[in-house]
């Protein structure tokens, strides 16, 4: 399956029947009086939120999304029905934006979550609701209310519980495949990567996603390289694994270090404030004086720990899991502000 982020789509919602004129005539009947019934409602445009999508892909062979009209109404005070709603199947973490690409008119952050975007009109009233004292034969109808349209714009944002980033080439592919099923395209040149991937990890019984997006060069924010464009998929992220080649040397380690953390601040979303775990990758490739010296220059630059770790040969990649996972764990009690700790004063 294709990765697409992004699709431009035209949604209308449908216009009410038109209200009926009519009157009752029955044999031995007199004075039947109007009996005309309203129009349907017009169906909505529906966005559902649905499990088991990662990709927007079907909305870039299909861009129109219509509903159904309301039926008009009829005699014997028979109103019409009301239209059929169109739904869009949207992936959790889709925003929805308006023309300018900047309003945002809902965001799916669940599975389940349904919103109207356009709600359909009103169906028109018949006859027999303008019957009065002194208008016993009233012989007009409503026409049903329009519908709404627009242009939207739908932007995906992966939901993940970490995000993998560095330079291109630091090895965020090759980490992802060896803790995870994912199968992400591998090899000895930079850009590898062309798209964001998913992969579900496991470390001591407890599982968590994340997602591996291209590598970031200077000036990515300003759109070279693949850009910052990626960037949104790290934004829900609770934590970012900051994997820099440490084959490089100890001066160009520093300088991808420098370079990522300036696109992370450029590019805004709250993604410099994101808690970080620096690891130095690839260090089965060098002798023990060299992985020294590279981590303590990451550690006096960056002022936190420095995990060295193997993806190929799997050296400090469980150390690494867990710091992620303690991260994550930490989010979401500071979120939900439950504690598992039994307080001191309660009897047991």
């Amino acid at each position: 399956m294709k990765f697409l982020d992004e699709a431009k789509v035209y949604v209308q919602s449908a216009s009410g029947g038109n209200g009926c004129v009519a009157f009752r005539r029955e044999k031995n009947v007199a004075y039947g009086g109007p009996n005309g019934g309203d129009g349907g409602r017009g169906g909505d445009v529906v966005l559902e939120c649905v499990g088991g999508l990662n990709t927007l892909i079907d909305y870039r062979y299909q861009q129109h999304f219509k509903a159904q009209r309301g039926k008009d109404g009829q005699g014997a005070n028979c109103s019409g029905a009301s239209g059929v709603d169109a739904v869009l199947r949207l992936p959790v973490g889709t925003q929805i934006l308006a023309e300018d690409k900047k309003t945002i008119l809902a965001d799916l952050t669940y599975e389940g979550q349904r919103v109207i975007i356009a709600n359909g009109g009103d169906g028109g009233r018949g006859n027999a609701q303008f019957k009065s004292s002194i208008n016993q034969a009233p012989r007009r109808a409503e026409t049903g209310w329009p519908g709404e349209e627009a242009w939207l714009w739908l932007r995906l944002k992966l939901i993940a519980d970490a995000g993998l980033v560095g330079m291109p080439n630091a090895g965020k592919s090759t980490f992802l495949s060896a803790v995870s099923r994912a199968t992400p395209k591998i090899a000895n040149y930079p850009f590898t990567t062309l798209h964001p991937v998913l992969g579900v990890v496991e470390t001591d019984g407890n599982e968590f996603v994340v997602a591996d997006i291209p590598g970031l060069v200077e000036g990515a924010h300003e759109g070279k390289g693949l850009g910052d464009r990626f960037l949104g998929h790290v934004e829900r992220c609770r934590v970012l694994l900051h994997l820099i080649d440490g084959t490089s040397g100890v001066q160009a380690a520093i300088e991808a270090y420098k370079t990522v953390r300036a696109e992370l601040v450029a590019y805004g979303g709250g993604l410099a404030d994101k808690p970080e775990i620096i690891s130095l990758n690839k260090v089965d490739a060098l002798i023990e004086d060299d992985i020294d010296e590279v981590s303590e220059a990451l550690k006096r630059v960056s002022n936190q720990e420095v995990l060295c770790i193997s993806a190929v040969a799997g050296h400090g990649v469980t150390e690494t899991l867990r710091a992620i996972y303690n991260h994550i764990e930490e989010t979401e009690t500071k979120k939900t502000g439950v504690s598992w700790e039994i307080p001191a004063t309660a009897e047991v």
